[in-house]
């Protein structure tokens, strides 16, 4: 299982990011529009300071409603992925097709409360499903149990031959981090962030699994 740490709650402070991104295997980016979400992260010009920080793949997050607008700025960061959610459009297969024409991966995200049935459609095209484990818009919330989702991922993906991976992001902890174990990818943020020891946090994940 790899871990993708999440920035949110350290965005203005570079040696930090430096210092997570040293140790992590992919590096989130959660950009929140105050649209889907009621929250809003800084600004694309900041997020560009931040990334040359950043030097593990880049795995962008997109919890807005105008989705073509945000991936045409954050496609110029050279993301391995970019993932939108199912809740924020109609036009699934459309956002698909156009984050894929520009030669980057695409996930497809959805909310604790979304049937994962519903990704059935699309998940032949995807190269990456992220489950959230909290309802979006803010870091520090508590773990959602969402193992029954990840079940049917990983069963939808072996019955078909499926190459999607499976990240999971929320409230992920040394204690939590056990009941997502179909999980390719997680997120991790605040329980690493908050501490005062990155290496330490990322030593007692690592432990976890």
């Amino acid at each position: 299982m790899k871990i993708s740490a999440s920035f949110l709650k350290i965005q203005d402070d570079k040696n930090k990011i430096k210092e997570l991104d040293l140790l992590s295997d992919y590096m989130h980016f959660d950009i929140m529009d105050g649209n889907f979400v009621e929250a809003t992260t800084v600004s694309y010009e900041v997020m560009k300071e931040n990334a040359e920080h950043v030097f593990k793949p880049k795995d962008i997050h997109l919890m807005v409603k105008d989705i073509y607008s945000y991936v045409d700025k954050y496609q110029k960061l050279s993301p391995e992925f970019i993932t939108f959610h199912y809740e924020a459009t109609e036009n699934i297969h459309e956002v698909i097709n156009y984050i894929k024409s520009l030669g980057i991966k695409v996930g497809i995200s959805i909310n604790p409360n979304t049937d994962v049935s519903l990704l059935k459609p699309y998940l032949n095209i995807v190269d990456l499903v992220l489950v959230m484990s909290v309802f979006p818009g803010a870091g520090g919330q508590k773990f959602i149990d969402i193992s029954n989702k990840l079940t049917y991922l990983a069963q939808q993906r072996e019955i078909n031959n499926f190459k999607y991976l499976i990240e999971v992001d929320g409230g992920i902890n040394d204690e939590t981090i056990k009941k997502v174990e179909k999980a390719d990818i997680v997120v991790v943020g605040s329980y690493i962030t908050d501490s005062n020891d990155y290496k330490a946090q990322f030593a007692k994940l690592r432990e976890a699994l």
